[in-house]
């Protein structure tokens, strides 16, 4: 009986170590990600503060000509994403590979360029789609050339972004964290110094932020290729010409499926702007800033879903499912964790956060202040079913589980989140409130669906085991 409850007792001692150390491995993995989505999400509001500057029609057609390139640009994105779990499961499959790992992220190199001609083709004609899409031509103007100075940027922002989940399923997220933060006020400096012709430059306005972009980007392309000697060791660009086809056709066939989710979920957000813009311009401007906040708390969750892909497919290329619980569950709880926090932040400071925003002193301010604090309270409700979909989606992805996800995406975003929200907001007197009322209910079905899934994942046959 001793020896027995010894027995039991050292399996739940190891047990508890297991979970322990991959709650170690996961925080370490997921706060470099973390911050590296801060840094560029701290780029790209620079920019806007930069379009600020030169007045309020550059900033108007900044803005248009932003949302429509990101909305081209987040498909790319979701497609190079495809590298991360692949080069994990690889990983995890033989620790010191060399060759499988090298050809998979060629092939995310291969993928980039690819992408990248659909989507200048399309973005080089923003004015033209501006117009088509009913805005005003004389920002329709402003925008085009800047949209057209941003495709410069489009291939080195990707191949970063390969080189990026290559390092992060390697476990060196450091790096690629490093140079992201250095491009922040590198980008900055030389925007500031184009836009408005300091130093004996050219004052070139708005393109001189595409220029900034283009110069940035191409600094951590080239900055990630030379500060980690890993990228020596597998000779990435080494006969980057020969061409492996079955490997370039797994890249979209896990990254496509990821690239339409990321679309349909930040388009969605894009047509709930549009929509409140058409309730009034108060409460355009408090769902602005409700959704800045909740965007950067969501670069938590979204970091971890990227560190848990990298932990869960190394599990699965080892043919461990014990291991792929305790990554999938252990994220899960560190995002959903953090959200919920924030939540109650929302819940219960409101005016701590807007305050960073808006100038409570300012009477002009009140409406548009009392819309705000409406929305974070719904913000705060959806704040757990966004982080639970980010991270569920990650873990998903490291069992290169991607096309049901992109379905549900569909269907939360589009097939519910936006019909409600505009039913309600139009059919009813909810108005903005019931945009954010939709926002989260499709949020929530996104969410719930994915956590089914994962709990569902071995009966489904998603988890490789070592008899399989």
């Amino acid at each position: 009986m001793q020896v027995a409850a010894s027995r039991i007792d050292n399996g739940l001692d190891a047990g508890r170590a297991a979970w322990w150390a991959e709650f170690r491995a996961t925080l370490a993995l997921s706060w470099p990600l973390v911050a590296t989505n801060v840094a560029q999400n701290a780029l790209l509001t620079s920019n806007v503060l930069l379009m600020g500057w030169l007045g309020p029609q550059a900033l108007a057609a900044g803005a248009l000509g932003t949302n429509l390139y990101f909305a081209l640009l987040t498909f790319g994105i979701g497609l190079v994403t495809a590298t991360s779990p692949l080069v994990a499961h690889e990983v995890g499959r033989k620790r010191h590979s060399v060759r499988e790992v090298r050809r998979t992220v060629r092939q995310g190199l291969w993928a980039a360029l690819v992408v990248a001609v659909p989507i200048t083709a399309i973005a080089w004609q923003a004015e033209a789609i501006l117009r088509a899409m009913g805005q005003e031509p004389r920002l329709a103007a402003l925008a085009g050339p800047y949209v057209r100075m941003l495709c410069g940027s489009l291939v080195p922002f990707l191949a970063y972004l390969v080189l990026r989940h290559f390092l992060a399923a390697l476990g060196r997220p450091g790096w690629p964290m490093v140079i992201g933060l250095l491009a922040v006020p590198l980008n900055f400096g030389i925007a500031w110094t184009l836009m408005f012709g300091h130093f004996g430059a050219p004052a070139l306005g708005l393109p001189g932020v595409g220029v900034a972009t283009v110069v940035s980007s191409t600094f951590t392309l080239i900055a990630v290729i030379v500060s980690d000697r890993r990228l020596r060791r597998y000779h990435v660009f080494g006969r980057f010409w020969r061409p492996d086809w079955p490997r370039f056709r797994a890249v979209w066939r896990l990254g496509v499926p990821i690239g339409c989710t990321l679309a349909f979920e930040t388009t969605v957000f894009n047509a709930a702007a549009f929509l409140m813009g058409r309730i009034g311009a108060d409460e355009l401007a408090a769902h602005a800033v409700a959704i800045q906040i909740a965007s950067f708390c969501f670069m938590v969750p979204f970091g971890i879903g990227q560190a848990v892909t990298v932990r869960v497919g190394r599990f699965q290329g080892a043919r461990d499912p014990s291991g792929v619980t305790r990554a999938g569950w252990t994220a899960f709880a560190l995002g959903v964790g953090f959200m919920t926090f924030t939540a109650l932040t929302m819940l219960f400071a409101p005016q701590h956060l807007l305050g960073l925003f808006l100038d409570f002193g300012q009477p002009e301010n009140m409406r548009v202040i009392g819309f705000a604090v409406e929305f974070l309270l719904l913000a705060a409700i959806f704040q757990v079913a966004d982080g639970a979909q980010a991270v569920g989606a990650g873990m998903l992805r490291g069992l290169h589980d991607t096309r049901m996800p992109m379905l549900f995406a569909a269907l939360g975003y589009w097939g519910v989140g936006l019909p409600l929200g505009f039913g309600l907001a139009f059919g009813t007197s909810l108005r903005g409130i019931g945009i954010w009322i939709g926002l989260a209910a499709g949020l929530g079905v996104v969410a719930v669906l994915m956590l089914h899934r994962w709990i569902n994942r071995e009966r489904l046959g998603l988890v490789r085991t070592a008899g399989a």
